[in-house]
């Protein structure tokens, strides 16, 4: 019961930003105009991030004890949702965007004083300790982090979605080990179940938005900042291994597709339609179907994550277990027309 007066606080809070918002990124040109990658129909204001800040930041005030590194975290997250903002507008170059993240990162390092000290026993009875080096780990995790949420926003739901997962996880173990960051998560699933009801159009048709930029990575840098927090020796509500089971959906798609890019002679960061729910797309389904399947799919990981946490299974086999699941993904994504053909000749079309 503790949940639900910050969970409707935030969401109501979220709701009525949209519709404020709204108008005023209309008249400011914030929209998402169709082309060759783009195939929806109309301007559609890319408000879902400044929305669910909003919700968040406001709700935090009066449900989330306030301290120093709650602060930089609000200060960080609201430079990585200018510099969406100002990437959904005027479409920011890659070297700018990187260089904002890492001073993102800084903050997170530097001001809050969190980064990753250890990644656990992934390799067997020694512990694999960073030391130094660990900041450079750190900030490399950030920048992966906010460009995962960013580039599996393609379609309608999907980055939302797999957010609801990665934050109802988080929520999940950082109460366990009753830390007082566990609020966070509880109320960006709040803003982000008003965001779903606009951009999915449910229950009813509230009028299109869009995440934006902004939006996913906002949520890459949250996720990313309570992932360091919850495995710090401090917290340890959940080993280092865990993690990559809660954000697997994104990261593996992000590391397959980036890999694949470099491999062609191309920039690891230039669009393309080469993601997990295109090929899905490609296989027949509709978006839809495809957003609930890769929903599925992310939701079983991160209960495999939280079940191995809390019978505290061998972190050598988790990672193990997570390699050979990234090396399966990568395979398929290098063999996709073999694999669309195979499906559709085994099972026909999905219409």
């Amino acid at each position: 019961m503790e949940y639900v007066i910050p969970l409707l606080a935030t969401f109501s809070i979220s709701f009525v930003a949209i519709k404020l918002v709204k108008p005023l990124a209309v008249k400011a040109g914030l929209v998402d105009l169709p082309n060759e990658r783009k195939l929806h129909v109309g301007a559609i204001p890319l408000i879902g991030g400044i929305s669910i800040f909003i919700g968040v930041l406001m709700a935090s005030m009066f449900f989330i004890k306030q301290s120093q590194a709650f602060n930089i975290y609000l200060i960080s997250s609201a430079l990585i949702l200018f510099l969406g903002v100002l990437d959904d507008k005027y479409d920011l170059s890659v070297k700018l965007r990187m260089t904002a993240q890492v001073i993102t990162a800084s903050l997170m390092i530097f001001g809050a004083g969190f980064y990753l000290q250890s990644l656990g026993y992934i390799i067997g009875p020694l512990e694999v300790v960073l030391g130094p080096i660990g900041v450079l780990v750190t900030i490399v995790a950030v920048i992966g982090a906010i460009n995962a949420f960013n580039m599996v926003d393609g379609i309608d739901g999907l980055a939302g979605m797999l957010s609801l997962v990665t934050f109802s996880a988080l929520a999940f173990l950082l109460s366990r080990v009753n830390n007082e960051w566990y609020l966070l998560p509880v109320l960006f699933i709040a803003a982000l179940i008003a965001y779903l009801m606009f951009n999915l159009s449910w229950p009813k048709n509230f009028g299109k938005i869009f995440m934006g930029d902004a939006g996913s990575m906002l949520i890459g840098l949250t996720v990313v900042w309570l992932l360091v927090i919850g495995t710090s020796a401090e917290v340890s509500a959940f080993r280092p291994v865990t993690a990559l089971y809660l954000i697997a959906i994104p990261l593996m798609d992000m590391a397959a597709i980036m890999y694949r890019r470099i491999r062609k002679g191309v920039s690891p960061f230039t669009a393309d339609r080469e993601h997990l729910h295109h090929i899905f797309e490609r296989a027949g389904f509709n978006r839809r179907q495809t957003l609930l399947i890769i929903t599925l799919i992310s939701t079983s990981i991160a209960i495999i994550g939280c079940v191995t946490e809390i019978y505290q299974t061998s972190e050598w086999l988790l990672f193990i277990g997570f390699i050979a699941m990234f090396a399966t993904y990568s395979w398929l994504l290098m063999h996709v027309w073999q694999v669309v053909s195979w499906f559709r000749s085994r099972f026909g079309v999905i219409e």
